[in-house]
């Protein structure tokens, strides 16, 4: 039986929002989650999912400052170290790093408490086995996540169609992100699929063959 694994576009800046569970009507990890709860709630009750982790690949306020709405004692909330202070202050990102102002729930201080995400560790939940990659560059503890069973790489903000993370806000590094590149994403299968942050997923191959910033890694 194949897994479930459903996507929407959430929040301002159409934040790639991902629920992944063995079957419907049981339990799911949700990967990213921006301010937008309904979205989520929406996403989880189209298979009438319950979430019993959220999995942030990086801290930047789209992707992590909404995690307040899902957490709990029943639902962990995993995060590398690197990246909490700055998911912990989503108000102070709009303003301060990305030069916008809203009137917004990110404009609050997430409270929610983060279960560290190690590299190269196996992250058991739901019945899936996600292992963490750290690839760095985008932020400083920017984690992709490998569904190995599946052939998926949930990418976040490192990996696009045709493109990459940005390097330009504080904390970010080119060469930290193309050496990730070269050592963590470059060696998986070339039929891995990629669903990426922001964008349309697309596979490995496909990004060997025509994503430009990948072809000085070749």
């Amino acid at each position: 039986m194949p897994i479930v694994l459903d996507t929407a576009p959430l929040w301002y800046f159409q934040t790639n929002t991902y629920v992944v569970a063995p079957q419907r009507g049981g339990p799911a990890v949700v990967i990213d989650a921006p301010p937008d709860g309904r979205g989520i709630d929406d996403l989880l009750a189209r298979h009438d999912l319950t979430p019993v982790a959220v999995m942030i690949t990086h801290g930047h306020v789209d992707h992590a400052g909404g995690v307040d709405h899902l957490a709990s004692p029943t639902v962990r909330a995993f995060l590398h170290p690197a990246d909490v202070d700055m998911a912990r202050h989503p108000g102070d990102q709009l303003r301060t790093l990305l030069g916008v102002s809203l009137a917004d729930p990110a404009e609050g201080v997430v409270a929610t408490g983060f279960v560290d995400l190690v590299a190269d560790a196996v992250v058991e939940v739901a019945g899936l086995e996600l292992r963490v990659v750290y690839t760095p560059g985008h932020t400083p503890g920017h984690c992709c996540f490998l569904l190995a069973s599946e052939g998926v790489l949930f990418s976040g903000d490192h990996l696009f169609a045709g493109s990459i993370g940005r390097t330009d806000l504080p904390g970010g590094s080119y060469p930290q992100l193309m050496d990730s590149m070269a050592r963590q994403i470059l060696p998986l299968p070339v039929d891995t699929v990629v669903h990426p942050g922001h964008g349309p997923s697309t596979t490995l191959a496909a990004e060997r063959r025509h994503n430009p910033f990948l072809q000085e890694l070749l």
